[in-house]
């Protein structure tokens, strides 16, 4: 099963996300095929949500009104070699425009485990990838066209003083057509594979590991001591391609390509065993050809500060034995800190504790809540994209912005085209009436 493809849908059809627990309670799907024909469904709409590539595993984009996708908008790619940036439409998702930006000697800066994802909807949720320099994809966010409550195509950048709580705005302040995308020189990347990397050397020595690659992800089934996996994503230098020792802290050099979900064939990830590659063919660790999965599959994930590390994963280890039975996989990742009100790394450099579920939400659900109780002395917050049970009002001491934010959705969505359920749950307001108490409580 791939992503979802608006484009190719009857807008009247029901639709499922991509892990096919959240079915869609929208009346009618929208694909624009213009901004103009976007802007008048929006200013004649009462319920809107914008649907990305459904890999949301909540109802974060769900609505019983209209749903609207920008896949269909006309595409844009517009670089500026100078200023270094790149203007994209919304819809695009990241392994359809990163290797035009390759051609013409540039690179974002970072980019998500997975291509196949949209820009603006990755953006929208805080998503990620992995390295203690590197910011969430929302961070390289310079400039913004979305289309307001009222139909009118508004733009913000960076200055404004809106910004930072638009960028990260979980479709709540209306439908994000374009982005003007901060880039850097491209660069090479030579990924390489260990296995079983110590328990005691990460606790000990967690930010060596961290800081040893460029991007670097841990990959752990909760099940053994050892770390199972360790994927070092290198920059290649000035002196070229580089070599990797067969023993590192421990771990082993892996003897072939491999895949971070046992029994999941390697082949539907990106290159490794050292074989140079540009940026946005070794940061992500699947490629945009193949599935990574069968879409049966739940996930959760929650930052904690990175010098929290240790701690974190100590108390995660003590509840190891109920994690484990219904993990396909856990991953550990850094994100280095942002501005952006709702970004779940704003203010600290975070490091992101995943957990990939068996699809089976009753059981996974007292095991999420045995986690977020775990994490709970490291003030973790979840991805909003993902699985989570932490109460709004545990959420908002979480944020610095959480009021600011608040203000600004009422300001721009005074009459509430664009809340949800969602949204009434974790930002309410006094205007949601009985509806709103009611998805409060």
């Amino acid at each position: 099963m791939d992503m979802i493809e608006h484009s190719a849908h009857a807008p009247s059809a029901r639709r499922q996300n991509w892990a096919r627990n959240i079915t869609f309670a929208a009346r009618r799907l929208h694909t624009p095929a213009s901004v103009a024909e976007l802007q008048e469904i929006v200013a004649g709409g009462s319920a809107i949500r914008a649907l990305g590539t459904g890999h949301s595993f909540n109802t974060v984009a769900d609505t019983d009104g209209e749903l609207v996708s920008v896949a269909g908008l006309p595409r844009a790619v517009e670089i500026d070699r100078a200023a270094r940036t790149a203007t994209v439409s919304a819809g695009l998702r990241f392994g359809e425009f990163t290797g035009e930006l390759h051609r013409n000697g540039l690179a974002l800066h970072n980019l998500g485990s997975l291509p196949h994802i949209s820009v603006a909807g990755a953006c929208a949720t805080g998503t990620h990838g992995s390295g203690v320099t590197n910011r969430a994809l929302a961070g390289a966010v310079r400039a913004m066209e979305f289309v307001t409550a009222d139909g009118t195509l508004a733009k913000t950048g960076r200055g404004d003083a809106d910004f930072p709580g638009s960028v990260v705005s979980l479709g709540a302040l209306g439908v994000v057509t374009r982005l003007t995308l901060d880039l850097v020189p491209a660069f090479e990347i030579q990924q390489w594979v260990y296995e079983g990397l110590p328990q005691e050397q990460l606790l000990d020595r967690f930010d060596e590991v961290m800081t040893e690659a460029y991007s670097v992800s841990l990959f752990t089934s909760w099940r053994d001591d050892p770390i199972d996996q360790v994927w070092l994503k290198r920059r290649i230098g000035g002196s070229g391609p580089g070599t990797a020792p067969r023993r590192w802290l421990g771990a082993t050099l892996a003897d072939g390509p491999r895949h971070p979900v046992p029994g999941m064939p390697a082949r539907h990830c990106t290159e490794q065993q050292g074989a140079p590659g540009s940026w946005h063919a070794r940061l992500p660790h699947f490629r945009l050809e193949f599935t990574p999965s069968n879409g049966e599959e739940l996930q959760s994930e929650y930052f904690v500060d990175r010098c929290d590390a240790a701690a974190a994963y100590a108390s995660l280890d003590r509840v190891r034995e109920r994690i484990a039975p219904l993990l396909q996989i856990g991953e550990i990742r850094t994100v280095a800190a942002d501005d952006l009100w709702l970004s779940p790394a704003q203010g600290r450099d975070s490091v992101a504790f995943h957990f990939t579920w068996v699809p089976d939400g009753a059981a996974v659900a007292p095991v999420v809540g045995a986690i977020e109780e775990a994490l709970a002395p490291f003030a973790a917050r979840p991805h909003w994209g993902k699985v989570f049970t932490t109460p709004p009002g545990t959420l908002r001491g979480l944020y610095d912005h959480y009021a600011d934010f608040e203000r600004l959705t009422e300001r721009l969505d005074p009459v509430g085209t664009f809340r949800n359920d969602f949204l009434m749950r974790h930002f309410p307001r006094a205007a949601d009436g009985a509806e709103g108490e009611k998805a409060v409580g």
